[in-house]
C-alpha cells in the first residue's frame, strides 16, 4: 500500500494526485486530511504519471497536505441475508442505529453482466395490486419497468405502494416451500422531508421487514449517488442468486443520478453531450438497467423499477429519451389525472409493458386477461377521441353509443385507475372490475374478446341498469 503526499488539484468531488507508477481504475482510496478525517474515493481516472479521484464524502477540508493511500482493491458491498430490515447510507453503511453488518462475503458493485445464453426469458407474473399495471401493464419477474414521472407528481407514493403490496402470488399459493420475495429501496438525492415518509411508511406498514433500504440526502455529495443504486442492486443479486430470493428493485430518483453524472463529467472537463449530459450516460444507465434479469438454474429473480422525474414533463429529455431505449416499456405518472385526484394518476395509453403477453395468460394470471386488456384499452381510446369531440360539438350532437364510451372513460378511471394508496386488489379483482365496466358496452362491441369469455364473464344487468338510469 503506497501513500502519496502529492495532490496538485481540487475541483469539484475530485482530487488530482501525481504518481510515480500505474493505479488501477476503480481503484479505492482513502484521503486523510490535515484534523485526522478520512475520506474514502476512488480512481476514476489513471495515467502514468498521476489520477484523478472522485471522493465520496465530498472535498472540504482536504488540501495539498493531505495524504492519499491507494488500496489496491475495487469498491464492494458487504452482502448477508441479514441486510434485510436495515437502512444503510449511499454508500452502504448503517445509518438505523442497528450493530454492525458482519457480511457472509464481500461483493464488487459493478457486478459482472449476464450471459445472454445464461439468462432466462421473464414470463412470470409480479402483482404489484395496482389495477393499472397489474390489469392494462403487467409486470413480469425479471423485466425492467421504469415508471416516467415529472416534479410535483405522487411517484414516491406509488413506488411506497408497490413496495409495501409486490408479491409473487403462485409462491404464495404453493404448499412447498418457494423462494422467498424481497424489495430492495434505493432513494438517490431525495430531501430529509422524502426520506421520512418513506421511512415512516416502511415502518408503519411493516414493509421493512423484507426490505433494504439505501438512502442518499439531496445534501449528501453527488459523487455518492453514483454509489447507490450499484450498492441495490449487488444486494439484490447476491439475494437473488445466491439466496433465491425474488427480488424487486425500486430506484428513485434517476433523474437524480444523471445529474451528479453530469456534475462530475463537468468538473473532468469532458466534452458535453446532449444538453450537457456526458456522452457515455447511456452506456452508464445501461450497465444498471441491465442488471435485472433471470438466470438458468437459479430460483431467484431481480426485477427492476427504476422512477425518473422527466425535466420540463419532456420525455424527449435526454434521460427518459435513453432509459425508454434500454428497458422494456414505462409506465407513465399522468399530470391531468393527478389534478382530478385520481390516485394513482397511471395513464395506461401511452405506458406500455413489452413482455406483459408473455407473462399473463391461463396458468400465470387468468386465461382472459389479454382479451380483456385490449378491449379495455380499445374502449378508453374511444372515449379519449370522443372527449376531443365532445368539446367542439357537445354530448347532444353523438349517438348513444358514442355517449357509453365516454361514460365508460369517465368510470375506467373513476373505478379502476383511481383505486388510492392503500388499496391492494388481486388481479382477479382487477379482471372482474374490468368487466364490470366492458359490461356497460353492447355484446357486439367486444370484438377483441372470445365469445366463450363474454358468455361466462359478461354482465347482462349491467348494460340493463345502464338503461334504465338513462
Amino acid at each position: 500500500m503506497k501513500e502519496y503526499q502529492t495532490i496538485t488539484e481540487i475541483s469539484g468531488p475530485l482530487v488530482f494526485v501525481e504518481t510515480d507508477e500505474p493505479v488501477g481504475y476503480d481503484e479505492i482510496v482513502e484521503i486523510e486530511t490535515g484534523d485526522g478525517q478520512t475520506r474514502r474515493g476512488q480512481v476514476l481516472e489513471s495515467a502514468s504519471d498521476h489520477v484523478a479521484i472522485q471522493v465520496f464524502e465530498g472535498t472540504e477540508g482536504i488540501d495539498r497536505d493531505s495524504s492519499v493511500r491507494f488500496l489496491g482493491e475495487t469498491m464492494k458491498m458487504p452482502v448477508t441475508e441479514d441486510l434485510l430490515g436495515r437502512v444503510l447510507d449511499g454508500t452502504g453503511r448503517p445509518i438505523d442505529g442497528g450493530p454492525d453488518i458482519v457480511p457472509d462475503e464481500r461483493q464488487d458493485i459493478v457486478g459482472a453482466a449476464i450471459n445472454p445464453y445464461s439468462r432466462e426469458y421473464p414470463e412470470e407474473f409480479i402483482q404489484t395490486g395496482v389495477s393499472a399495471i397489474d390489469g392494462m401493464n403487467t409486470l413480469v419477474r425479471g423485466q425492467k419497468l421504469p415508471i416516467f414521472s415529472a416534479s410535483g407528481l405522487p411517484h414516491n407514493e406509488l413506488a411506497l405502494q408497490i413496495a409495501r403490496q409486490a408479491s409473487v402470488p403462485e409462491e404464495e399459493e404453493g404448499d412447498d416451500e418457494g423462494s422467498e420475495f424481497a424489495v430492495i429501496f434505493g432513494a438517490m438525492g431525495i430531501t430529509q422531508e422524502e426520506a421520512n415518509e418513506f421511512m415512516d411508511d416502511f415502518e408503519r406498514t411493516g414493509a421493512l421487514e423484507r426490505s433494504v433500504v439505501f438512502m442518499n440526502l439531496a445534501d449528501d455529495p453527488a459523487v455518492e449517488r453514483t454509489l447507490t443504486p450499484r450498492l441495490a442492486l449487488t444486494t439484490a443479486e447476491y439475494l437473488a442468486f445466491e439466496k433465491d430470493y425474488h427480488v424487486l428493485v425500486i430506484l428513485t430518483d434517476m433523474t437524480n443520478y444523471c445529474e451528479a453524472l453530469r456534475e462530475i463529467g463537468a468538473a473532468r472537463e469532458e466534452v458535453p453531450g446532449r444538453r450537457g449530459y456526458p456522452g457515455y450516460m447511456y452506456t452508464d444507465l445501461a450497465q444498471l438497467y441491465e442488471r435485472a434479469g433471470r438466470i438458468k438454474g437459479r430460483e431467484g429473480s431481480v426485477t427492476q423499477i427504476p422512477i425518473l422525474t422527466m425535466p420540463g414533463d419532456d420525455d424527449t429529455h435526454p434521460i427518459p429519451d435513453l432509459t425508454g431505449y434500454i428497458t422494456e416499456g414505462q409506465i407513465y405518472v399522468d399530470r391531468d389525472l393527478n389534478s382530478q385526484g385520481v390516485q394513482p394518476p397511471v395513464d395506461v395509453l401511452p405506458s406500455l409493458s413489452r413482455l406483459m403477453d408473455d407473462g399473463i395468460g391461463e396458468g400465470l394470471t387468468r386465461a382472459d386477461h389479454a382479451d380483456v386488456k385490449d378491449q379495455i384499452f380499445a374502449a378508453y381510446a374511444e372515449g379519449e377521441d370522443l372527449r376531443d369531440l365532445v368539446n367542439i360539438v357537445g354530448r347532444e350532437a353523438l349517438s348513444d353509443l358514442d355517449n357509453k364510451y365516454l361514460d365508460f372513460a369517465d368510470r375506467f378511471e373513476d373505478e379502476f385507475v383511481d383505486q388510492g394508496y392503500d388499496t391492494n386488489r388481486s388481479i382477479d379483482e382487477t379482471l372482474e372490475i374490468g368487466w364490470d365496466l366492458l359490461s356497460m358496452l353492447p355484446k357486439e362491441e367486444l370484438n377483441r374478446i372470445d365469445e366463450e369469455a363474454i358468455e361466462e364473464h359478461y354482465r347482462e344487468d349491467a348494460e340493463a341498469e345502464e338503461v334504465a338510469a338513462d
